[in-house]
């Protein structure tokens, strides 16, 4: 396996980037705009799956993201939903997502069957930082690994 150069910089620009400005086009203020359960994944080469140390960046990013969108999306005077979906031990799937109404007849509001507020999470390590998080309801399930979907109450049609 060969070795990936530039780690160090990767990570410090994890911590120190924004990068609010990526994801502008979203454009909030225009009620002709509309997002079919957009995403944006944190980790798309998977660093993470490998230890929870390389995971926790690409984590504590993905929810700078979840508030700075959440302050955003407050002013909207549409519909709309904001949450995360993250996985047991697949970093590269965890991700943010935002769901209004839209020409493509998906569902909205966004469900899933069968979630419960106890954790099914086997990676302790995940699990620690999950149950640390404030501010945000938790709802746990499981297709083919273990998942946890997190939303913010007052922020968008829950779920």
């Amino acid at each position: 396996m060969k070795k990936q150069r530039g780690l160090k910089r990767y990570y410090q620009n994890l911590e120190r980037h924004i990068g609010f400005d990526k994801i502008s086009w979203l454009k909030f203020d225009n009620p002709d705009t509309w997002s079919d359960n957009w995403h944006w994944h944190f980790d798309p080469k998977g660093y993470g799956n490998t230890s929870f140390k390389k995971r926790k960046p690409h984590l504590d990013k993905l929810f700078r993201y979840f508030k700075l969108i959440s302050n955003e999306a407050k002013s909207l005077k549409l519909d709309f939903q904001l949450y995360a979906i993250i996985l047991d031990f697949n970093s590269s799937s965890d991700a943010l997502f935002l769901h209004k109404p839209n020409p493509n007849n998906s569902q909205f509001t966004f469900k899933i069957e069968s979630l419960t507020t106890q954790t099914t999470f086997t990676n302790q390590a995940l699990n620690a930082y999950i149950e640390k998080l404030n501010g945000y309801e938790k709802l746990y399930g499981r297709v083919g690994q273990a998942f946890c979907l997190l939303y913010r109450k007052g922020v968008g049609k829950p779920f």
